[in-house]
C-alpha cells in the first residue's frame, strides 16, 4: 500500500506558490513572480473579499422572525411544517394555543409530546439529528469551514468553460470565460446554500441546494440581465426534506437526486413537472453525500452512520456497505463507474471497491456490465494517507496528510486531488496531488503538492469537466480566491501502450505505479 512516503516530488517552500504541472513535476514559483506559466488567462479572475460575502452580523434563529406577523396560525404552522416537518407544525400550533380551538391544542399536545418521544430515541441512535439546520450544513457541507468561508459552494459546468459559486450572503455567482457579465441569483428561499450542481447537456439550468428546498435556476447565456428575476426558477420542495446539502444529475440531465441528513429517503426529481419519487431506505440516519458515477449506472449514497449503499439505476435497487470504521466523509468514481475511491471519518486510510463479476475483479477484464453493483465483499485499502513529516524543496520539514475532507477525480482518471484536515478539525495548507490509473488495475503514485499563498487554506477543489489539454484543478482557498492549476498531460486513451510505458506525455514516465487492488 503506498504511502505519503512514496511522494516523488518535494513539497513547494512557503514563500512559494504552484501553478502548474508540466513535463509530469507541480511546478511553483517563488511569490511576486507570478502570473503562472500557462494560457489560461482569460479564465475569471475571482477574488471574493469577506466584506463582500458576509451576512448581516445576526442570522434570526426564531423562525417567526422570517414570517410577517399579520400571518394566521394555520399559515404560520404550514411553513413550520414544510421547514421541519410534522413536529414544527405541532410544535407551532402548541405555541400558539390562543389562537387555535381548545380541542385542537389539546391534540396538538398529545401528538407532539408522542413526536419528542420518538425523536429522543432517534437522537439516541443518530445524534446528528439534535444538530440545527445550520450545524447539519457545516457539519456535511462540501467546502471546508462552510461557516467562515467567503464561498460556500462551487460547481463547474459538465461542457463549458464557466462556473457558479454560492456566497455568504446567500448569492450564486456565475462566471464565465471571456464574458464581463456575472449574473448574480438571488431568492429569498435561498438560504444556507449547501450544495451546486449544473444540468449535463443543458447550458442553463443551476441546481441550488438550500436550507428548505432546492432551487433551479434557468440563466440563459446569452442573457444580459445581471439579476435574473424570480420568474427564472422553480423551486422543488419536499415537507422533511431540508436542510439539503446534496444534489446529483443523472448524465442525461434527466433526473436530479437531492439529499438531506436528516431524511432517508434520496428524493428523484423530474425537474419539468416539478415532482419527486423518495428512494428509501432505513437505516443510517440520513443521506450526507451522493456521487452518481459518470457513466450514469450507479449511485453512491452515504449516510450519517458508518453505512453506504451502491444503487443500480435501472430498478433502483442497492448493495450496502456497512462493516466501516467510520462514516463515509468523501467519495469519487472512476471515469467508466467501475472503481469507487472513499474515505471514513477518523481513518486517514484510502479504500477502493471495484465492481464487477469475481472473475473479472481478479483477471483485470473490464467487459462486465455497467448495471452490476456487485463488488469485492470488502473494500481494499489502496494508499495510507496518514500524516508525515517531509522535507519541502528549501531544507524546512512539512508536516502534510491525514484525514481526507475531500477528494475529485479527473474526468479520464489519470490525477487525483485530495484535501486533508486533522484530527482537531484544521484545514491542511496544502492539497495532494496523485498520479493514478483504473485498468488494468487501480495504481496510485503520489506526485506532488498545492501551496497557495503565505496563511491561505483550501476549503474545496474540483477538475474542470470540459478541460482537454490534460486536467485542470481549480482550487478555492480560505481568502477568497479561486485558482486555476492546469496539468498538461496526453491522456492514456490518446496514445500507444508503449508510449504510456516508455515516455513521459502523461506524466507517468517509465515508473511503475503501486496498487493495492488487483
Amino acid at each position: 500500500m503506498s504511502s505519503l512516503l512514496d511522494m516523488s516530488q518535494a513539497p513547494p517552500p512557503a514563500d512559494c506558490i504552484t501553478v502548474m504541472e508540466k513535463d509530469g513535476e507541480m511546478k511553483s514559483l517563488p511569490i511576486g513572480l507570478e502570473p503562472p506559466l500557462s494560457p489560461i488567462d482569460n479564465y475569471p479572475v475571482v477574488s471574493v473579499s469577506k466584506d463582500l460575502s458576509r451576512v448581516s452580523s445576526q442570522r434570526e434563529n426564531v423562525k417567526s422572525a422570517f414570517i410577517p406577523t399579520e400571518r394566521t396560525v394555520w399559515q404560520r404552522a404550514l411553513h413550520a411544517w414544510y421547514d421541519q416537518g410534522f413536529s414544527g407544525l405541532f410544535e407551532e400550533i402548541v405555541n400558539s394555543k390562543d389562537e387555535v380551538p381548545g380541542s385542537a391544542a389539546k391534540v396538538a399536545t398529545g401528538v407532539l409530546s408522542v413526536l419528542r418521544t420518538v425523536n429522543s430515541l432517534s437522537v439516541s441512535l443518530f445524534p446528528h439529528l439534535s444538530l440545527s439546520n445550520e450545524e447539519l450544513v457545516i457539519k456535511f457541507a462540501e467546502v471546508a469551514d462552510w461557516l467562515n468561508s467567503p464561498v460556500r459552494a462551487f460547481a463547474w459546468h459538465p461542457h463549458t468553460t464557466k462556473f457558479a459559486l454560492a456566497l455568504q450572503d446567500d448569492s450564486v455567482h456565475v462566471n464565465t470565460v471571456g464574458s464581463s457579465l456575472v449574473p448574480i441569483l438571488k431568492h429569498k428561499q435561498q438560504k444556507y446554500v449547501a450544495h451546486l450542481a449544473w444540468q449535463p447537456l443543458s447550458a442553463s439550468v443551476l441546481a441550488v441546494a438550500c436550507q428548505t428546498c432546492v432551487l433551479i435556476w434557468h440563466v440563459e447565456p446569452m442573457s444580459l440581465a445581471a439579476r435574473p428575476s424570480a420568474s427564472s426558477v422553480q423551486v422543488l420542495q419536499q415537507p422533511g426534506h431540508s436542510p439539503v446539502t446534496h444534489l446529483a444529475w443523472d448524465p442525461t440531465g434527466k433526473l436530479l437526486l437531492s439529499a438531506s441528513p436528516t431524511d432517508t429517503a434520496i428524493m428523484a426529481w423530474s425537474v419539468p413537472t416539478e415532482s419527486c419519487t423518495p428512494l428509501r431506505r432505513f437505516g443510517g440516519g440520513g443521506i450526507s453525500l451522493l456521487s452518481w458515477s459518470p457513466e450514469g449506472s450507479k449511485v453512491m449514497s452515504a449516510t450519517p452512520s458508518p453505512v453506504f449503499r451502491v444503487w443500480e439505476t435501472q430498478k433502483w435497487n442497492c448493495e450496502v456497505w456497512s462493516q466501516l470504521s467510520g462514516r463515509c466523509t468523501a467519495a469519487c468514481w472512476s471515469y467508466d463507474g467501475q472503481v469507487l475511491l472513499f474515505s471514513m471519518e477518523g481513518d486517514p486510510v484510502l479504500h477502493a471497491i471495484k465492481f464487477g463479476t469475481q472473475h473479472a475483479l481478479l483477471s483485470g477484464s473490464t467487459s462486465t456490465g455497467t448495471s452490476d453493483i456487485s463488488g469485492v465483499s470488502t473494500a481494499v485499502m489502496v494508499a495510507d494517507l496518514s500524516d508525515v513529516t517531509l522535507t519541502s524543496e528549501d531544507g524546512e520539514g512539512v508536516r502534510v496528510g491525514g484525514l481526507v475532507r475531500q477528494m475529485v477525480w479527473s474526468k479520464t482518471s489519470e490525477r487525483l486531488a485530495v484535501l486533508f484536515e486533522g484530527p482537531d478539525g484544521q484545514i491542511s495548507s496544502l492539497v495532494a496531488i496523485f498520479k493514478t490509473t483504473v485498468h488494468p488495475v487501480v495504481q496510485i503514485l503520489p506526485s506532488g503538492f498545492v501551496r497557495g499563498y503565505s496563511g491561505e487554506v483550501p476549503h474545496h477543489i474540483a477538475f474542470q469537466p470540459s478541460f482537454d489539454k490534460g486536467a485542470l484543478l481549480s482550487v478555492v482557498w480560505s481568502s477568497g480566491r479561486v485558482a486555476y492549476i492546469p496539468m498538461y498531460f496526453v491522456a492514456e486513451e490518446q496514445i500507444g501502450t508503449f508510449q504510456f510505458q516508455h515516455s513521459s506525455l502523461n506524466g507517468h514516465g517509465g515508473r511503475q505505479l503501486y496498487t493495492g487492488l488487483t
